[in-house]
């Protein structure tokens, strides 16, 4: 009976050291890549500080959690840079009465750290492997102002618009008008612009009552935007 305590006992102290291992980590990510390079907005920080990143990427991946890159999650995608999940969510000038729309959900990292500032997230993943396993993982992990779909981007999400703010995970070669028409007026919207292989540019698009204006931000590297060839596929 001793030594089950004992050991009972050692895999608490080795659960909670991981744990706060994992803490330790955040914070040092939050100090060293995101404030020291200019982040600033304090629901930003808040979150990144919050959102346990090493949950969202595969089992062989968790020790490199909290570095500064991105990382493989299967399906030939990659969960962004710290800083640029970072950057992106800053950018747009979130309020927490937002409903705000992501194209590219991969592995609901993003949409986590939008869900701990706003209203209501709406994510779209074309990859139906990541769509299903995101929705799952937010699920468990108590994300209830979250709707995940399995469908092409590209058209948006029509039956949810609009959108105070749209946030695209993947490098377009232009804007997608439909995500331009389901913002509201005063709307923002961050995507990466420019053609695949090359280097793209984030865009952040304003839509004013009489015009679109749009500012290049900050130059990154993405995965392709990828579209649904196959007519009524992937719309779950």
């Amino acid at each position: 009976m001793k030594n089950i305590i004992t050991a009972i006992a050692c895999i608490v102290f080795m659960i909670g050291f991981g744990q706060e291992d994992y803490t330790a980590k955040r914070e040092q990510m939050v100090k060293t890549q995101l404030k020291a390079r200019g982040i600033k907005d304090a629901a930003t920080l808040l979150a990144m500080q919050n959102v346990p990143r090493h949950l969202f990427v595969p089992e062989n991946m968790k020790p490199y959690a909290y570095t500064d890159g991105a990382l493989p999650i299967g399906d030939g995608q990659t969960i962004s840079q710290p800083y640029i999940v970072a950057f992106m969510t800053e950018a747009l000038q979130l309020k927490e009465s937002d409903k705000v729309l992501e194209i590219g959900t991969g592995s609901g990292y993003q949409v986590a750290i939008l869900a701990k500032i706003v209203d209501s997230v709406y994510t779209i993943e074309i990859v139906k492997n990541l769509a299903l396993k995101a929705k799952d993982r937010l699920q468990e992990l108590g994300y209830a102002n979250v709707n995940v779909k399995w469908g092409d981007g590209y058209h948006g999400w029509p039956a949810k618009a609009p959108f105070d703010a749209i946030i695209v995970t993947a490098g377009a070669d232009s804007i997608p008008q439909p995500l331009i028409d389901q913002l509201k007026i005063g709307g923002r919207m961050i995507i990466p612009v420019g053609p695949y292989n090359y280097l793209s540019h984030l865009v952040l698009v304003t839509k004013k009552k009489n015009k679109i204006t749009k500012k290049k931000l900050l130059p990154v590297r993405f995965v392709p935007f990828i579209r649904d060839k196959k007519p009524g596929g992937g719309d779950k």
